[in-house]
């Protein structure tokens, strides 16, 4: 999602605090102990609670698949797709998907669930997101993966020119042990385009030494200087 330098984070929580999935990491620098403490309290939800929200949301089929997508809940998603195959192509106001929320939250058996009954590998938001750019983002390198093996454009840029490697040399939390894997991924596929640039004129490799701790992995990336040339 694209904001203008100036944006308030108070206002953007309070609007799209929907997006940052449950349990992400912060850039708070508090001890890992006391890191894991936040996420467990986040995500410490009990099956009834679960089964009071559902019931909550069973008059409105769409935000409750979203709802499902983002927090694991493939019985419900199956349900909901046996009675409306068409769910599965909704979006909220922002123009995530299903996908897309199952995508940042790391949910790779909702993503092939969804996926393996018809939703588009790469649909946009009104930001030009794609499920690939938000698992990416969360480094969800598991869910990255699966996307990638499904046909996820690999150098998809979002209205803002960031690709899915952009976002994830710029997730530098100390806490998103996956970070430098997704990175890994990504480096390694064959039809990268790393010298694709943001909007701000920016390479992923640039925004990595800008940012955080990882840009040594983009030497995967680099022309080698040593080849001897065939003759």
């Amino acid at each position: 999602m694209e904001f203008p330098e100036d944006f308030n984070q108070l206002e953007l929580l309070n609007t799209h605090g929907h997006l940052i999935p449950r349990g992400a990491s912060s850039l708070w620098t508090g001890s890992r102990d006391e890191e894991e403490e936040v996420e467990e309290e986040e995500g410490d939800h009990s099956d009834e609670w679960y089964i009071e929200k559902e019931e909550t949301l069973k008059d409105k089929p769409k935000v409750l698949i979203l709802w499902a997508a983002e927090n694991n809940r493939l019985s419900t998603v199956h349900r909901l797709l046996t009675a409306d195959p068409l769910l599965v192509h909704c979006c909220d106001e922002d123009g995530y998907t299903p996908l897309h929320r199952a995508a940042y939250s790391g949910h790779v058996a909702v993503v092939s669930a969804l996926i393996g009954a018809g939703s588009k590998v790469n649909p946009r938001t009104i930001d030009g997101w794609t499920p690939l750019h938000s698992a990416c983002r969360w480094s969800r390198v598991t869910v990255a993966s699966f996307l990638l093996q499904h046909g996820a454009e690999l150098n998809a840029q979002t209205n803002g020119g960031l690709t899915p490697l952009h976002l994830a040399a710029s997730n530098t939390t100390p806490f998103s042990t996956d970070s430098p894997h997704t990175l890994e991924l990504l480096l390694s596929q064959r039809h990268l385009n790393p010298g694709l640039r943001s909007g701000s004129g920016e390479t992923a490799s640039e925004v990595a030494r800008r940012t955080g701790p990882h840009h040594v992995l983009f030497e995967m990336v680099q022309d080698c200087v040593n080849v001897v040339p065939f003759s």
